[in-house]
């Protein structure tokens, strides 16, 4: 198989799971791409997981052959029904609190980007395989069950000037 040809492999059923068919639940590097998406109010858009019911912002995996941006568009336009504007990058993301174990067993390595945008477009839809709602929280009142690996994306957010 040459390059294209994984690509079009992976399109179809993702890298991660292509890659867990070989592995398990073996550790796995990926690249994860996320984004804040704030409202007029200044608030925060997150959304409550299915795998593990926490409040996370919208994010994924890369997926052969993305760039960063199309990553977290896909991601945002699958997970959320929201087309984003124009990104920019808020924080690069590496180091061992980004290892994470799914409730599924599965570990992954993510170190990746986190984009800010206030532009987006569309009405927001819930992902019915990975959300199970979004909602706009405001800096001071966030909810307690935050996403253990979002954590830090969060409160950064909230203490940035």
């Amino acid at each position: 198989m040459n390059i294209d040809d994984y690509i079009e492999l992976y399109k179809k059923d993702g890298y991660i799971k292509e890659m867990r068919k070989h592995v398990g639940h073996a550790p796995v590097m990926t690249c994860a791409c996320g984004v804040i998406i704030e409202n007029v109010e200044g608030e925060i858009l997150l959304q409550k997981r299915q795998d593990n019911g926490c409040w996370a912002i919208i994010g994924g995996a890369m997926e052969m052959g993305e760039t960063f941006e199309e990553t977290i568009r896909r991601e945002a336009l699958e997970e959320s029904g929201l087309t984003l504007g124009k990104l920019e990058v808020f924080q690069l993301y590496s180091g061992k609190d980004r290892i994470i174990q799914y409730p599924n067993s599965d570990i992954c390595f993510g170190p990746g980007i986190v984009f800010i945008t206030k532009e987006y477009t569309g009405d927001i839809v819930n992902d019915p395989g990975e959300v199970m709602e979004h909602r706009f929280f405001g800096k001071t009142e966030l909810p307690e069950n935050l996403n253990e690996y979002d954590r830090k994306i969060i409160l950064e957010w909230v203490n940035r000037g």
